[in-house]
């Protein structure tokens, strides 16, 4: 695996147990695992068997607990079935004893186009070399990251935003590159929906006076990818209401195929009163 992955690099420690890697410091500036990071990491638990040529097609992840960076991060894999098309597994994300997330996992094999068809990427969004480029933000470490559409913009009246990434080089398996991309597409939809509500909070005051975080994100993956190369994002927070956000997007590549869709379950509401001074890790 290239250095610039080595976060996607696990240790079996026994049957079916990883031992995950962890960065240095949080892109969020917490101690809390980044739940994009947890995405990558099981789709690399789940894909680890190099002998089985299915990859993964879907991930639905349930955040139940915040993880620390503090504390050593373990995968735990169980096979549900493993058939020639499809298989499927549960992955835990656990930190002694407390479970963070569980994810399930839809794995397949290649197949050829039996009926096919793409829905139109936007004509609005901008190419990589037109883009604004930008600091990395919350996409995988040492990604490039190129804005593709203006800031605060609406889609049927809700914030939507596009942005391209890639890695800096190749991405040497489906697996990877799938990793990279899940990382890619769990942290900016609570950002977006709170910068429609600005007179009310910013993304500023979250873990403070706000409570924030992502409660559950899948991921459809329709095309196998190369990471190294330019993959646009779109995405808007469709609803905002009732203490949550919800939202969905899209991944295109420079060919105007769809490679993965995805949606995202968040938290979004005020401090309740009684949680107020317990930690950020523990409001949930």
């Amino acid at each position: 695996m290239p250095d610039s992955l080595e976060l996607l690099d696990l240790t079996e420690v026994s049957e079916g147990r990883y031992l995950a890697p962890l960065p240095a410091g949080s892109q969020e500036g917490r101690d809390v695992i980044f739940g994009g990071q947890l995405l990558a990491q099981m789709i690399m638990a789940a894909s680890i068997d190099a002998t089985d040529p299915k990859h993964v097609n879907s991930i639905h992840t349930i955040f139940a607990r915040a993880g620390t960076y503090e504390q050593p991060l373990h995968l735990e894999v169980e096979t549900i079935h493993n058939g020639r098309t499809y298989g499927s597994k549960i992955i835990s994300a656990l930190q002694g004893d407390r479970l963070l997330c569980k994810s399930m996992i839809l794995m397949t094999a290649d197949e050829s186009d039996f009926i096919a068809h793409d829905p139109v990427l936007p004509s609005d969004v901008l190419a990589p070399d037109a883009s604004r480029e930008s600091a990395p933000g919350v996409t995988f470490p040492g990604a490039q990251l190129r804005y593709a559409s203006g800031e605060h913009s609406l889609v049927n009246g809700v914030p939507a935003m596009s942005f391209w990434t890639r890695m800096p080089e190749s991405v040497p398996s489906v697996a990877a590159s799938q990793a990279v991309l899940a990382w890619s597409t769990n942290g900016w939809l609570i950002g977006l929906a709170l910068e429609a509500h600005g007179d009310v909070a910013t993304l500023a005051q979250a873990h403070q006076s706000i409570s924030t975080g992502v409660i559950g994100h899948t991921i459809n993956f329709h095309r196998e990818f190369d990471a190294g190369a330019w993959t646009l994002i779109n995405q808007e927070a469709s609803f905002a209401g009732k203490g949550r956000v919800a939202g969905q997007g899209t991944v295109f590549n420079e060919q105007r195929q769809l490679l993965a869709t995805f949606s995202q379950n968040s938290m979004v509401k005020s401090v309740d009163p009684a949680a107020a001074g317990i930690g950020t890790r523990t409001r949930m």
